[in-house]
């Protein structure tokens, strides 16, 4: 797309007619994105149940989301790249949905960010992803890292506990409280975990660090389970039961099917009682949902651009992303959204197209109906290692540090308030406050850049000097509310009771509602004083604004003049007991 188009563009199923549109689809790019697809399938299915069950629900309801969402959204989103499915982001969010509200809770929010997400693609709002700073999403990001960790101590443990407080301090007074009851052979399982996925990703290897580390996680532990020392795994915390009555452990082997999000209820047996109450109650979460679903899937898509040349349509893949996470709650599927790691990984095996990421979605699907068996055997302590893999990687630690040590203060303390609050809080409160904090840091930044000089005696603008009793201004930047106030209040400190005073203007861009209102008091104050007051040399908005509030030269009091010379002219001659001091 030519220039930047590409924010503005909206169209369904944009990444995908966009690319076949290009160049013919050949056997050989077909075979391209087969192979990528089986590749990023083959990661997504253990990390689709670990985020699934870090997010409070069965892990089989993060493989649906993975099929359902992640081939919908492949299929009509505006990101050549992406591979979408549930993420370590939204943990923080869910995780409380699930605790509160059970599984229908957190399917409806889901469908509801995802109308959310839609109404957003409509009004072309994801052109505005750029003003996000960057401090705040570092700050958040690092934040729910550690959201993530916390959340995960338990299993990586293999503590006693069934379900952690909602509070901060809570959690870690529990978690405090339970260290001595550590399980050892959790432990030892979650250590050789992460440590096989580190090593292995230092060797540049192209199969997946996470495979290897749950194969023999889980071969570990099946053989810890023979000697007496059981650790726990999918099969044991997680049971179903068939239509028919069998009753088994693990995952059901059963396709994603047909239900009303509001009446699927999971394990936990938590129904709640749907009404207009309820739907209030959600809405912040959904928000939240759909914010944060914005922000990472288009970041994703950013990163995707960066390397591989290609341009998404922004407002597409948040079409794609609503649709995805309206239709993927009625076959059970959770919050989805674009997974950086599992693009990039796509975009390495070489994926040509979208159906790459379809194909991801079709896999998953393979391995519920063929694997379900087998991935019961996966270990707990090797699935939160797994989540704390992912949550590193998903910090961005190393822009974190960078940013604490070279940027100003005012984006340091921006990046710490996000962090705090995230990890705290909620990541609502974090990136509301964050955003303010950033806009108002901002807002001061460029109000500390407007600034007034007494340019009267400068032989580069007045060669002649300014006449007796009267002062000429020169005023630089922006002149809206934040600025204005001192502006003009500094003026008519300092120059109120001369004769008259000359503004010259040329070098204000932009005159806000609180802008002008500030002028219209100096020109009042002015006039009480018998002060004349000219404005020269005004740029293009600034006039407008002026016009449009309908605001004219009067006769003894006030003038526009179209550049400073006039205006010096002009103020000479009232200096001299000649009052024709012509408007123009």
């Amino acid at each position: 797309m030519p220039s930047r188009n590409y924010l503005f563009s909206l169209r369904f199923a944009h990444a995908l007619r966009s690319t076949f549109s290009a160049e013919p689809y050949t056997r050989q790019r077909f075979l391209q994105d087969l192979l990528a697809g089986t590749t990023v399938g083959i990661i997504a299915i253990p990390l689709a149940m670990a985020l699934a069950v870090a997010s409070g629900v069965e892990p089989q309801y993060g493989l649906y989301t993975a099929i359902i969402a992640g081939f919908i959204i492949a299929l009509s989103g505006g990101s050549r790249y992406s591979v979408s499915g549930p993420t370590a982001a939204f943990v923080v969010i869910l995780y409380p949905i699930a605790q509160n509200y059970g599984l229908s809770g957190l399917l409806v929010a889901t469908v509801m960010s995802g109308i959310i997400l839609v109404i957003m693609a409509l009004l072309r709002l994801g052109r505005y992803i750029q003003y996000i700073p960057e401090s705040v999403v570092l700050g958040f990001t690092g934040g729910i890292a550690v959201v993530i960790v916390i959340l995960q101590l338990k299993d990586l443990f293999g503590l006693p506990v069934d379900a952690l407080p909602e509070s901060f301090f809570e959690k870690m007074q529990l978690l405090i409280e339970m260290a001595p009851q550590v399980h050892w052979p959790s432990l030892a399982i979650s250590s050789l975990t992460l440590g096989i996925m580190i090593v292995w990703s230092l060797s540049k290897s192209r199969i997946p660090a996470q495979l290897p580390a749950m194969v023999i996680a889980s071969f570990v532990g099946i053989a810890l389970t023979y000697y007496d020392m059981p650790v726990d795994t999918i099969g044991s915390r997680f049971s179903y039961t068939l239509p028919d009555g069998v009753v088994g452990e693990g995952i059901a082997p059963v396709l994603p099917h047909l239900e009303w999000p509001w009446q699927r209820v999971g394990s936990d047996g938590i129904a709640p009682a749907w009404g207009w109450s309820t739907i209030q109650a959600l809405l912040p979460s959904a928000l939240a949902i759909a914010m944060l679903g914005a922000i990472e899937s288009l970041l994703c898509a950013v990163v995707l651009d960066g390397m591989s040349g290609k341009r998404h349509s922004a407002n597409s893949e948040l079409l794609g992303q609503g649709i995805g996470n309206i239709v993927a709650p009625f076959f059970g599927g959770i919050t989805a959204t674009a997974a950086l790691a599992r693009s990039a990984t796509n975009f390495r095996a070489g994926a040509y197209s979208p159906i790459a990421a379809m194909i991801h979605s079709v896999m998953v699907l393979l391995g519920l109906v063929a694997l379900s068996r087998l991935l019961s055997y996966l270990p707990m302590p090797a699935m939160a290692s797994l989540l704390l893999f992912v949550a590193w990687r998903m910090s961005e630690a190393p822009k974190a540090l960078h940013l604490l040590k070279t940027a100003p203060r005012s984006d340091i303390a921006i990046f710490l308030t996000c962090f705090v609050l995230t990890v705290m809080f909620d990541m609502v409160v974090a990136i509301g406050t964050g955003m303010v904090l950033a806009s108002l840091l901002f807002m001061k930044e460029i109000a500390d850049m407007t600034r007034v000089s007494d340019i009267s005696s400068s032989k580069r603008f007045a060669p002649e000097g300014a006449p007796e009793g009267w002062s000429v201004i020169k005023i630089s930047g922006p002149l809206f509310f934040a600025a204005a106030d001192r502006v003009f209040g500094e003026i008519a400190a300092e120059h109120l009771g001369e004769r008259g005073t000359i503004l010259y203007l040329d070098g204000v861009p932009v005159l806000d509602a609180g802008g002008l209102s500030a002028l219209e008091r100096l020109m009042h104050k002015c006039a009480e004083q018998n002060s004349f007051l000219m404005l020269a040399d005004l740029q293009f908005q600034p006039l407008k604004t002026l016009a449009h509030a309908g605001i004219q030269p009067r006769s003894g009091e006030f003038a526009l003049y179209s550049t400073l010379a006039d205006a010096l002219d002009a103020a000479g001659n009232r200096a001299s007991g000649n009052d024709e001091a012509t408007l123009r």
